[in-house]
Formats: structure tokens, sequence, C-alpha cells
């Protein structure tokens, strides 16, 4: 268990194993759903999911909404890329800003899990078909992060190759 620890970065920690944990305590106090695992090895593994859920509803819900409604202002992909490579302190301050956008998801989520309890005790048709709509949501929530990090791979790919032909030309 402590090489598995030991092989999660900074980033993994805080951006899904902290915010996971987080969730999971706020949801077991503050809804009907119990999500606090009382077997350590498992534990990580549910919370670091959880972590992971949040954080892709963060970045492909919580961001794109700031954007649109210009709370929020990105710098070009490009740009930062190369500005990474000149000022080291870039990716840590992106990575608190990453921590900072899942810990805003954590809340979103925590209010939709609530209300979902509300309308759950409401109208009891719903919990019968509570498993296949988690399914559901997940599959689209995570086919669209794919989607999301496929694209920053070609940007990232298009960069290297365009920064070797222009020392090649």
């Amino acid at each position: 268990m402590k090489d598995l620890l030991d092989k999660l970065s900074s980033y993994n920690i805080f951006n899904y194993l902290f915010p996971g944990v987080l969730f999971a305590v706020l949801a077991d106090k503050l809804t009907s759903y119990k999500l606090l695992i009382d077997n350590v090895v498992i534990g990580v593994f549910v919370y670091y999911f959880l972590g992971l859920v949040v954080s892709r509803v963060g970045s492909l819900i919580l961001e794109p909404l700031l954007k649109q409604i210009r709370i929020l202002h990105f710098t070009p992909y490009e740009d930062y890329v190369r500005a990474s490579k000149l000022d080291g302190k870039i990716e840590l301050l992106s990575e608190i800003n990453n921590m900072y956008r899942t810990l805003s998801s954590v809340f979103i989520c925590l209010l939709f899990l609530y209300f979902y309890g509300f309308l759950e005790k409401k109208y009891t048709v719903i919990s019968d078909y509570s498993l296949v709509l988690a399914i559901i949501l997940l599959m689209i929530l995570f086919v669209f992060s794919y989607r999301k990090q496929s694209d920053y791979i070609k940007v990232r790919v298009k960069r290297a190759i365009k920064t070797v032909d222009d020392k090649d030309a």
C-alpha cells in the first residue's frame, strides 16, 4: 500500500484522492448516501475514482460554463505549453488552479447528490433506475474526457512536430 501511495504524484493526490475523500466524507454527513469505506485499500481506489469523477465534472462542465459566463479566461493552450518551458512555476500554478476547480466541483456534485436524493425519496421509481442512470452518466463523462484528452495530445503532437520542423528549416 505504501508503494502505491508513493507512486501517486502530488497532482493525483490533490486533484483526485483528496477531493474523492472530501466528497465521500461530506456526502456521508450531508446526504443519505454512505460512501465511506472501512477497508483502506479498497477505500483508496474508491476515493481516487470519486475524485476522478468529480475532477472530470469540473473539467467538462464547470470550466466551460465559467468560460461561457466570462468568469474564467484562459490563455491559448499553445502559449501555455511554450510558457511552461520558460517558467517552471506555471505548471505548479496550473496544478493548484486545477485543484480549486476540482474542489468547486466537489460542492456542485454534493448539491447534485443531495437534490438527487430528494427526488429519489419523492419519486420512488427513480431509485429503480439509479444504477443504469449512473452508468450512462459515467460513460458519457468519460467518453467526453477521452475526447478532451485526445485533443490535448493532438495539440502537443502538432506543436512538437512544428518545433522539430522549425529547427530543421
